[in-house]
């Protein structure tokens, strides 16, 4: 990934400039398992994805439903309400999924114009099932949002299956890229209802483009009707493509399906499966369900007479490893230990469940001898 962001610099509509934005939409169907013909990149990191989505989904005044079960859930609902929607949520405790009778109650209770959901929330280590959450929508007259930033890549983001209009990812995650571009594909079902609010900026309007009846979405930058139309057969001059970035994110999916999907999902699975074998037979508790735990991170709780933030500095000043801290009510309670992308692999596994084990050692807390390398090693 890093030597095709180092090639050459091309015009954003050089002849091989936009080959190259063709054959990453293409690539994007794949790796969103979709047939989406709407199927490209936000310029930004998955942030930037997470906000053209509901910016050019939600109409001002409109009501959004939002699931709230971690950090992300929050995010969205405040995204939601800087763009002036009614905001609704289906509040699920920290480390609890909804289900899909939850799901469609709310609905059914809020009438709202846009569900959205995250699908795996790392503050939680939760992957929230999302099989059928599409046809209640649609069932409804509701667009449906997911986020699927931190499991794109490592966990099946069935987007056709799940018959949900929207989904958007990152590259820093399970793609194993560099922040700074966010995968977007969008249905046919939400890309009309987005036209329907399409205003092209003057500087750049053509007779071929006509206004939307919908209400003006409240970003020029994050407009994914203009978007949309600029990796369309028109290339509307709506910005300049980050190209160093276009050409990471085409690598990165390459990378994936080179390996293969179902092989790529295996190899998460089974760095998550060792993580949590190894981290149980030390004597720590994991944190939330395993029937609903992501594959690519490990909440741990941190044990009794430890401190949690002198364990991390230590893992990253002697081993270069470094473990992710909580936040909310999981704040000093609990470590999350993430395995995806490239470092979902057996070797780093071990390596980190060894330096682990050396550091709590020498913070007073005594784990039996070896006991995670052989838990880790008997998973695989």
């Amino acid at each position: 990934v890093l030597r095709a962001m180092s090639a050459d610099m091309l015009g954003q509509f050089d002849p091989e400039m936009t080959r190259t934005m063709n054959e990453t939409m293409a690539l994007y169907r794949r790796v969103f398992m979709t047939e989406n013909r709407w199927t490209f990149l936000v310029d930004g990191t998955a942030r930037a994805g997470i906000e053209a989505a509901l910016v050019s989904l939600v109409e001002p005044g409109a009501r959004l439903l939002v699931i709230r079960a971690g950090r992300f859930g929050l995010l969205l609902s405040e995204i939601g309400q800087r763009i002036g929607a009614e905001i609704r949520t289906l509040d699920i405790p920290w480390g609890d999924v909804a289900s899909l009778e939850q799901i469609e109650a709310a609905i059914t209770t809020h009438r709202p114009q846009v569900f959205a959901a995250i699908h795996g929330d790392t503050s939680t280590t939760m992957a929230q099932p999302l099989a059928g959450v599409g046809a209640i929508c649609q069932r409804h007259g509701v667009l449906s949002y997911v986020d699927a930033t931190a499991t794109l890549g490592g966990m099946a983001v069935a987007t056709d299956a799940w018959g949900v209009d929207v989904v958007t990812g990152g590259l820093q995650k399970c793609m194993g890229g560099p922040p700074g571009s966010a995968p977007i594909t969008i249905s046919d079902r939400a890309a009309a209802h987005i036209m329907k609010r399409r205003h092209v900026e003057a500087g750049i309007r053509g007779e071929d483009l006509d206004e939307g009846p919908g209400a003006l979405i409240r970003s020029n930058y994050f407009d994914l009707a203009m978007i949309m139309e600029y990796w369309s057969e028109k290339r509307l001059n709506h910005h300049t493509e980050a190209t160093s970035m276009l050409y990471a994110a085409r690598e990165a999916a390459r990378v994936m399906l080179e390996e293969g999907l179902e092989a790529r999902f295996a190899r998460h699975r089974a760095a998550g499966a060792a993580m949590s074998a190894g981290l149980r037979a030390m004597g720590l508790s994991l944190y939330g369900q395993d029937a609903y735990r992501m594959t690519n991170v490990t909440g741990v709780y941190i044990p009794d007479g430890v401190d949690g933030e002198r364990v991390r500095a230590r893992m990253r000043g002697e081993f270069e490893i470094e473990i992710g801290t909580a936040f909310g009510p999981l704040a000093g309670k609990v470590w999350r230990i993430g395995a995806m992308g490239y470092n979902a692999m057996r070797h780093k596994v071990l390596i980190t469940l060894g330096a682990l084990d050396a550091v709590l050692r020498a913070e007073g807390y005594a784990p039996p001898p070896g006991a995670a390398i052989d838990a880790a090693r008997a998973v695989y």
